[in-house]
């Protein structure tokens, strides 16, 4: 006998089914970015126990996203139940297909040389891939969305599904770093963006400066007199605000802003807390690191 669940109206499954090859490991990886509890292959039978387990008061997960497929024994025979059954209570449920054509599955499993769940022998693909489809027609009758990738690459169903279902129909941005260095010391190996900010007029040969670095307030004062540094982090700032969304919608999780002069310890410590300071007044988060500046 099932329990039934009370007032649990905020919390969210998706279920993602469909043709195997059509994407759905893709689709469950976009869904975890997207901040979603993830479970790939959860037995049918194992739906309902699940469910009451992140519902419960303490314990709970409001967004949770599950691929339930023809891997499973039980699939077939348990899942269209439990899943009105789970409609008839208050969870959000949502299902989402995924399929695509015969031959661009048959060239999928050609291309990765893994075995099709329902192949029976070598070569054999094509007809596995049509009794699948036979198989999973009722269940996709029950999609709230039924969803073709033939077409579709990696990053555009990876932000369909962000847009479709991520929070507030927004993507998740990536973790920002931003690590000043210096040349002689040699660039940051994990930089993604790097920077040279060594055509700014240099503290170092300021004698009052020379012994400071870019964090004191004498030396930002100096750089930030010339014209060139205003213009050069307008610049800047204008440009990131354009790229870190287009790499969160590509798919990446952390990006490195790595800004260098030649001992990393005047101008690309100055300006490196000018993009910080930059991106934090956009509500973002942040870490910087001045990898060189005792160096020197």
């Amino acid at each position: 006998m099932t329990t039934r669940v009370q007032e649990r109206g905020a919390s969210r499954f998706v279920f993602i089914t469909g043709m195997s090859g059509s994407g759905k490991t893709l689709a469950l990886k976009a869904f975890e970015d997207a901040g979603y509890f993830c479970v790939d292959n959860l037995p049918a039978k194992l739906i309902d126990p699940f469910a009451e387990l992140t519902a419960k008061g303490g314990q709970r997960i409001d967004r949770v996203a599950v691929v339930v497929d023809i891997r499973e024994p039980e699939f077939l025979k348990d899942f269209a139940k439990i899943f009105r059954g789970l409609r008839k209570r208050s969870f959000n449920t949502n299902l989402l297909f995924l399929e695509a054509r015969n031959e661009v599955l048959v060239r999928r499993f050609s291309e990765s040389r893994r075995p099709h769940p329902l192949s029976v022998g070598k070569g054999a693909v094509l007809e596995a891939v049509r009794s699948e489809r036979r198989k999973l027609s009722a269940i996709r009758r029950l999609a709230d969305e039924i969803l073709d990738t033939s077409d579709l690459t990696v990053h555009q169903l990876r932000r369909y599904l962000l847009e479709k279902f991520g929070e507030s129909g927004l993507e998740r941005l990536p973790s920002l770093n931003v690590v000043s260095f210096g040349y002689k010391f040699g660039i940051p190996l994990d930089a993604d963006l790097v920077f040279d900010v060594r055509f700014l007029p240099n503290p170092y040969f300021e004698r009052n400066l020379r012994h400071r670095d870019g964090n004191d307030p004498k030396v930002e004062k100096f750089l930030r007199k010339h014209k060139e540094t205003g213009e050069f982090l307008d610049r800047i700032f204008s440009l990131l605000t354009y790229l870190i969304p287009q790499y969160a919608a590509e798919g990446k999780n952390y990006l490195t802003i790595a800004i260098g002069c030649t001992g990393g310890r005047h101008r690309s410590v100055m300006v490196s807390n000018a993009i910080a300071g930059n991106i934090k007044e956009q509500g973002r988060s942040v870490k910087v690191v001045h990898r060189d500046v005792e160096n020197e």
